[in-house]
């Protein structure tokens, strides 16, 4: 602790002299010394953060799967669809809010070099490369897969259990399934080869978003911030954990891919707060490096998460059959979104 007492009494020196030095020096050496930054007590906190982010991850990534036995939030109900409007609204808030503003805070830092990063808003152009990319990604799995399944696909699901297919709203379509199997299935197959798309692209964003977030909480000393972290990480993980547990739920996977799916999302932030522990003494949370790597990862993060939300969540939902269907649906499932977004806006303040 003796250096960073040191570096503190020359920076007071410094700050007497000259205050414009001092925002530069203070900002890009080493951590400050203030009441906060205490090692140990960080560590111990970042452990009991890895167990709690698991298990909440775990509950919300869960919750959607095993309600499928609640009659009223099978995929058929109106209350599913709100459900999911909610999650949607928070991956949105997670990217615009979150991810977005942090990335542009990183990436606009006094400690990078004037010319190229102060020139050229990077965050923003990453983040609709990112978009982009992610639009390709999505479009091109679902036309392979298409290829791949031409004959259409029949639900995994529907191997063990005859009707289950469509959950509870389908008993009307069961006396003459066997007979016509080909146009219901049809339509069917294109949905569920979405579906699956959505849910594996969806996957991809959320655990690179995950590991960022883990790797700047595992790197950070700061037991202040860390609290707040915390708190903000397992609520978000519950309700995105939601988002993609409805997703997985409407992909019917079996139940082996629901269960690896499932446990990816939940292992990744811990994965990401163990590996910025292991980094945290080779990795000085305001080097320039450090800056632009987390600053552009989160940037592309962002712009994946923005994409999945409006296009394939919202946007698939609020102009499918269902909601088109009926103004009433539609605009619950908009108050829901909002409430999702604004809960979402509100823990920005603190994380």
């Amino acid at each position: 602790m003796v250096s960073y007492k040191h570096i503190a009494i020359i920076l007071i020196l410094i700050s007497i002299f000259t205050p414009q030095a001092l925002s530069v020096v203070e900002d890009c050496g080493a951590e400050e010394d203030n009441s906060c930054v205490n090692k140990s007590k960080a560590l111990g906190l970042k452990i009991i953060a890895i167990v709690s982010i698991l298990i909440t991850s775990m509950i919300g990534v869960c919750l959607p799967l095993v309600t499928r036995s609640i009659p009223a939030l099978s995929p058929e109900r109106s209350l599913f669809v709100i459900v999911k409007a909610f999650a949607a609204g928070i991956i949105l808030a997670t990217g615009f809010m979150h991810v977005l503003p942090d990335s542009f805070d990183m990436l606009s830092s006094s400690c990078l070099k004037e010319n190229p990063w102060h020139k050229f808003p990077f965050t923003g152009f990453v983040a609709m490369l990112s978009a982009i990319f992610t639009l390709a990604i999505d479009s091109m799995a679902t036309s392979l897969y298409s290829k791949k399944n031409k004959a259409g696909v029949i639900p995994e699901s529907q191997a063990q259990g005859g009707d289950q297919e469509m959950g509870a709203g389908n008993h009307v379509h069961s006396h003459h399934h066997h007979g016509s199997f080909s146009t219901k299935d049809g339509v069917d197959g294109t949905k569920l080869l979405r579906y699956r798309v959505i849910a594996m692209v969806l996957e991809l964003g959320i655990i690179v978003h995950s590991i960022v977030i883990g790797i700047s909480l595992g790197a950070s000393n700061n037991t202040c911030t860390i609290k707040g972290l915390v708190a903000a990480l397992c609520f978000h993980q519950m309700f995105e954990g939601m988002g993609l547990g409805g997703c997985i739920l409407q992909a019917e996977y079996k139940f082996l891919k629901k269960a690896i799916m499932a446990f990816f999302f939940a292992v990744t932030t811990p994965f990401g707060i163990a590996l910025g522990i292991a980094l945290s003494s080779t990795y000085e949370e305001n080097s320039p490096r450090a800056l632009i790597t987390v600053g552009l990862l989160n940037a592309s993060s962002a712009g994946l998460l923005i994409y999945m939300a409006l296009v394939d969540l919202l946007a698939a939902d609020f102009m499918g059959e269902k909601l088109q269907g009926s103004i009433k649906l539609q605009i619950k499932s908009y108050m829901a979104v909002l409430l999702g977004a604004g809960g979402m806006s509100l823990m920005a303040k603190w994380a």
